[in-house]
């Protein structure tokens, strides 16, 4: 586990007060949280959050009984907001790199948060270092904040 950004998944019991116990634990612990979300399906409830200190809110989540738990590197990317089908044309190069995207949100300075197969990590940050690149050419700006 690298420094860094990172994403931190929780599976959490399907009851009301699950989310609090996980915020609290986090908020206790110093953990932002940078993006991410909850999920349920079929009574299974997920969380994935973007942190800065992966480690410390492992380690925090651990101490309040939540989980199981994770926490691995992510790889970020910067869509053009105001451009229709960024998303499909980003993942299809993903795609056709063979990467497997596992998760996706964004974070909270709008930036594409994407967890994949650790084999896949590689091809991911190519194809993500190569569309920054074509942003960056194209309007002078910055393709990850």
């Amino acid at each position: 586990m690298s420094a860094g950004t990172q994403d931190l998944e929780v599976h959490l019991p399907d009851r009301p007060g699950a989310l609090a116990d996980l915020g609290q634990a986090l908020g206790e612990a110093g953990v932002s949280l940078e993006g991410g979300g909850v999920f349920t399906h079929d009574g299974h409830t997920v969380a994935h959050y973007l942190v800065h200190d992966g480690a410390r809110a492992l380690a925090a989540v651990t101490a309040a009984g939540l989980g199981p738990a994770a926490v691995r590197d992510v790889v970020l990317a910067r869509l053009e907001q105001e451009v229709p089908g960024q998303l499909g044309t980003l993942a299809r190069r993903l795609g056709d790199a063979g990467v497997n995207v596992l998760v996706q949100y964004s974070d909270h300075v709008g930036n594409l948060v994407l967890l994949v197969d650790e084999a896949d990590e590689p091809a991911a940050r190519e194809v993500v270092a190569r569309w920054a690149r074509r942003v960056t050419s194209r309007d002078g700006r910055a393709a990850v904040r």
